[in-house]
């Protein structure tokens, strides 16, 4: 049949789309139509695959083996089973629970550890807790987020000591069961568990502890579990997202862009790169399949349209048509045509009076909210000390300098409402904010965590002693807000990080010389001794650390972070307390006593100047068993005569020999068991501050000697002799030696 220009026209316009639909087609991913969508009960959809040829890529491979009678889905070259995979970006996997069991005697009969690395996918840190079970048992997970390059370590602590101590099942609350958050971006971690005291005190009920990763909601704890623990696997959550780009940049390569259904939309990963595929509103199905976002028939499910309205489905959503005769959208109104304007007079006079009495109702909710709120601040400003802290700064009016009292509007507009970019760090006493108050200071604005209401009044008092505080190795409370819920305190901003930092990011391109580091000590010593001796009431920090310790833009040391801290009445030497403070630095006598000292705060010191000699962290899961707590590891290496074999490399060839030995001394008698053996703040200041100045008549020594040898165009060497030997010290760690177990260290 011969056909005019005009068919011929139609007919090559349908043949070049067809021909560009199939280009395009071809070159995107598609699984073959037999692969299984299935493994046992485990449904696998796409981008997952039992095949290379049935997913998207390689990361997305699911193992399917046959064990006993049935089939069971597993990780890729893993043994670890899926129990469930979902297209929002979440797949569930069994765990398996970590165990550390003693018998009569404190004899370890059995301890496990659990590994896991991902390579494609995350930890998820909202679905997911660590968990601990047991009356003497301690928890850690240490975390790798190989995205940032950093390692991660968290725990808790579960005690008890009878079996009757455990007041309500299904809560873990730190008796009998402790649980945790972990933190974002995880692509791999270890966890185990530990004793204190190997179960001796509790073996009658509790022989084993329990460490185990489970999804938030999936362990109700019972205390029939610390007598037999019967669970052997938790499920866990991960995240999964395709690829390591974002939409934007995924979108310009179409042979490999994953969102490939008609009507679909890509969604940038919250947990790092890559991203999701979602079916637009009014769409379901899987996103990752051509044609596979199908159009929801909202008429055949659910609809609004009113009584008499006819629903129309059309794409992505749908209409409401009312019947003839009548007019209206369908949703809301249906009237006939004949009455449409009484009822558009009585609709528009009714609308009238209702946004009259809106505005009239919402001025009166206005006005009495504001009354509530100025009431509620003053019920939080009486709370939390504010008539006590009026009479103490009026008390104190005419002295050095004594605390503002901040209005939560003036934090609120330092902080942009406290804008989660403006963090600078969260810890166990609150979040700290970066802010800049009217007259442009920066300062660090601490949120504490909600307090003890009868720890008020010391709460006032160590406000008005750390405000008159003036010590330049302090970090200066500049004042509080007493309006809001907890109270807000804000202090000087120091803007060069933290000795941690410094001492063990490896992205920190500041490395300390040993004189930046001896200068570092001695000043953090004067302020700890000028804490305990030279402020009218002392004051014991109880939580000394590296991350404690700020550097300003010249690396002067400033000590921070009294959250912890405890006021000592002048007719007392001693506090007891619950045990407070960071694995690592934690004094052995303190932990087992409650008996909080001056002293406590010189052990934590000896393990930091521990940390400034050897450059190792405190808690370490990367070194050996016996040596995972630094302060065994620094006093065992000493008695053995082999300290400079683990002084940090970076300093060796710098340092003095001898003054190095003079320093690790210092360090071992703040590290010695007994508290009353050890050396008071002053003393150790007064120690460091004389090699201090012996280390600076060195190096003008040095440098003088180097000029004379220039002028008399001779060599010189400059030899240092090692006399390394000692006699050692003898040192009982107990059951502080127990808590450096298997795990690692950290904050």
């Amino acid at each position: 049949m011969a056909m005019n220009s005009k068919q011929l026209l139609q007919l090559l316009i349908v043949v070049i789309i067809f021909s560009a639909t199939q280009t395009q087609t071809q070159s995107i991913p598609i699984p073959n139509p037999n692969c299984p969508n299935n493994c046992g009960s485990l449904t696998i959809p796409f981008p997952f695959g039992t095949t290379e040829e049935c997913s998207l890529d390689s990361s997305f491979l699911i193992s399917c083996n046959k064990t006993s009678s049935q089939y069971t889905p597993f990780l890729r070259k893993s043994n670890i089973t899926v129990l469930n995979i979902s297209l929002n970006g979440e797949m569930q996997i069994s765990y398996p629970v970590g165990s550390d069991c003693y018998t009569v005697g404190g004899k370890r009969v059995n301890q496990t550890f659990h590994d896991l690395k991902l390579k494609y996918f995350h930890i998820s840190s909202k679905r997911n807790k660590l968990t601990v079970v047991g009356c003497d048992t301690l928890g850690l997970v240490v975390g790798i987020d190989s995205d940032q390059g950093k390692n991660y370590t968290t725990g808790c602590v579960s005690l008890c000591n009878r079996l009757d101590d455990i007041v309500a099942n299904g809560s873990c609350s730190g008796t009998g069961c402790c649980e945790t958050s972990i933190p974002e971006g995880l692509s791999g971690f270890s966890f185990g568990s530990g004793s204190v005291f190997n179960h001796t005190r509790v073996l009658d009920f509790n022989p084993c502890g329990y460490t185990f990763l489970a999804e938030d909601g999936a362990y109700n704890f019972s205390s029939t579990d610390l007598v037999n623990f019967e669970k052997t696997t938790f499920p866990v959550v991960l995240d999964w997202e395709v690829g390591n780009q974002t939409c934007q940049e995924a979108q310009k390569n179409v042979s490999s862009y994953a969102c490939v259904s008609q009507n679909s939309e890509c969604f940038n990963s919250m947990d790092g790169p890559g991203y999701l595929c979602n079916c637009s509103h009014g769409f379901q199905g899987n996103p990752y399949l051509l044609n596979g976002c199908q159009d929801i028939n909202e008429c055949m499910v659910s609809n609004d349209c009113i009584a008499g309205a006819k629903c129309i489905n059309v794409l992505g959503g749908y209409n409401c048509s009312c019947p003839k005769g009548y007019e209206g959208d369908g949703k809301t109104t249906c009237l006939r045509k004949s009455r449409r304007d009484i009822i558009l007079m009585i609709a528009l006079s009714v609308s009238v009076m209702v946004i009259a009495l809106l505005m009239g109702s919402f001025y009166v909710y206005w006005a009495l909210k504001k009354r509530k709120l100025i009431k509620l601040k003053e019920q939080f400003f009486q709370q939390n000390g504010g008539l006590l802290l009026q009479q103490q700064v009026a008390r104190h009016r005419g002295s050095t300098e004594t605390a503002k009292v901040f209005t939560e509007e003036e934090l609120k507009d330092a902080t942009n409402n406290f804008d989660e970019g403006r963090v600078l760090g969260q810890g166990g006493h609150g979040t700290v904010y970066r802010g800049i108050l009217q007259d442009n200071r920066t300062v660090a604005i601490k949120k504490s965590k909600i307090s003890d209401p009868s720890q008020i009044e010391q709460f006032i008092n160590e406000v008005i002693i750390l405000s008159q505080i003036n010590h330049r190795n302090v970090v200066k409370l500049l004042g509080c807000c007493l309006e809001t819920q907890v109270p807000l305190l804000v202090y000087e901003f120091i803007p060069n990080g933290t000795i941690y930092e410094h001492l063990h990011d490896q992205s920190n391109s500041v490395k300390l010389t040993w004189k930046t580091r001896l200068r570092i000590a001695t000043e953090a010593a004067g302020a700890l001794a000028y804490l305990h001796s030279a402020t009218s009431t002392p004051i014991i920090h109880r939580d000394v650390k590296t991350t404690n310790i700020l550097l300003d833009h010249n690396l002067i040391a400033k000590v921070s972070d009294f959250g912890a801290s405890r006021i000592v009445p002048l007719d007392k030497n001693q506090l007891t307390t619950l045990v407070q403070g960071t694995l690592g630095y934690l004094d052995p006598e303190y932990f087992q006593t409650s008996h909080l000292t001056e002293k406590s705060d010189v052990y934590s010191f000896g393990v930091v100047l521990a940390e400034l000699l050897t450059g190792k962290k405190a808690l370490s899961f990367e070194r050996p068993e016996e040596d995972r707590n630094l302060a065994v590891y620094f006093l065992s290496s000493m008695k053995e005569g082999m300290l400079l074999n683990i002084v940090d490399s970076h300093i060796i060839d710098e340092a003095n020999v001898e003054q190095l030995r003079e320093v690790s001394n210092i360090a071992k008698r703040c590290l010695r068991v007994r508290g009353e053996e050890r050396p008071t703040m002053k003393e150790v200041a007064r120690e460091l501050e004389g090699l201090k100045v012996m280390e600076k008549q060195r190096w003008e020594s040095v440098n003088l000697s180097s000029e004379e040898n220039l002028l008399k165009a001779e060599p010189s060497a400059f030899n240092v002799e090692d006399s390394a030997g000692g006699n050692g010290i003898r040192y009982g760690f107990d059951s502080l030696n127990r808590i450096s177990m298997s795990l690692g260290g950290g904050r």
